[in-house]
């Protein structure tokens, strides 16, 4: 934790760039913001699941697009079809 302490006549706005100064030599913002958005690692089946889930739509797409059949309305509908 950061504590700052008012000196003797010594200006809020002083007080305050001290602090910030404080803040951004500490590094505790750098470490939050990298830990903010991090995103936790996929299992091997997770990562599996995706593979054979992303290769089942396209090959649908395919067999769409051979049929002439391939729109957005139609794309949706087999996405749809596969999560089930």
């Amino acid at each position: 934790m950061i504590e700052v302490r008012k000196k003797e006549r010594e200006s809020s706005e002083n007080l305050i760039r001290r602090f910030s100064r404080r803040v951004q030599q500490s590094g505790v913002l750098m470490r939050a913001r990298k830990s903010r958005f991090k995103l936790e690692e996929k299992s091997k089946m997770e990562k599996r699941k995706g593979a054979m889930y992303k290769e089942k739509v396209k090959k649908m797409v395919d067999k769409l697009k051979k049929m002439g059949k391939f729109d957005d309305e139609s794309f949706k509908n087999t996405k749809k079809k596969l999560i089930k």
